[in-house]
């Protein structure tokens, strides 16, 4: 059983997410609290496995009431207000929910929370559209568009498609947008895992699924999304160097 806490200072949002709870027989809720000041004394009798925490609460903030703690256990945010996010992965959250909680997006952060015990990994997210030197495939980045966030592993990224100033990141099923030009990416990606397959693209060359010639001397890449991108005539000499095709 994964030990949880709630701490929110709406009686309203804390019956909603108990509610919300009951289809992950495995999470149990073991305590709750309306403020900063009781979520402290809970964490520190209870030492539960997760914390479902409020940001905006009377007195203290959730940020506040995480500083307080000798030991933070996984949080998952749970806020009405967007403008968190950022400082939500400094803390090392496990993911940003926002009010009202989408039974999806609650899987999903439950899903992370199952991942990131069999990997044994607490390392703290990175956000994707802030400069920073080579990141690593195992690095765990920040992906915000509009008012959803997520916290994904970069292996798990299998492409990347420039969009005007934009680039569309592809894991999963999502394909959000951030702020960041395709040039500017492929400076803090590494060239050993990730592509420049054209103009457009960079691929996970690890989450490609079939190689195929193609037109005018080029390839064609299936990804395992099943993405079809094409690489440039310039670049599958580059490709075939690397792959030892």
């Amino acid at each position: 059983m994964i030990k949880a806490i709630i701490i929110d200072d709406e009686r309203l949002a804390r019956n909603e997410l108990k509610k919300l709870l009951m289809e992950f027989p495995e999470i149990e809720v073991v305590a709750e609290a309306a403020n900063a000041g009781e979520g402290i004394e809970k964490i520190e009798h209870i030492n539960p496995d997760l914390v479902f925490l409020d940001i905006q609460m009377p007195g203290k903030t959730g940020f506040d009431m995480l500083s307080e703690l000798d030991r933070t256990p996984n949080v998952i945010f749970t806020t009405a207000y967007d403008e968190y996010a950022l400082k939500a992965f400094e803390v090392n959250a496990l993911d940003y929910l926002l009010k009202p909680v989408e039974p999806k997006r609650l899987a999903d952060a439950i899903q992370k929370l199952h991942m990131q015990d069999e990997r044994g990994d607490t390392s703290s997210p990175i956000p994707l559209n802030v400069n920073r030197s080579i990141l690593s495939e195992n690095d765990q980045v920040f992906v915000k568009d509009g008012e959803r966030c997520w916290f994904v592993k970069l292996s798990d990224i299998r492409l990347f498609e420039s969009v005007g100033n934009y680039a569309k990141v592809y894991f999963g099923p999502n394909k959000p947008l951030i702020l960041k030009s395709l040039n500017a990416l492929e400076e803090r990606l590494d060239e050993k895992t990730f592509f420049r397959a054209n103009r457009k693209h960079i691929v996970n060359l690890r989450l490609i699924d079939k190689i195929e010639p193609y037109f005018n001397g080029g390839l064609l890449l299936e990804l395992k999304g099943g993405e079809k991108i094409e690489v440039s005539r310039r670049q599958t000499v580059k490709f075939k160097e690397m792959m030892s095709l």
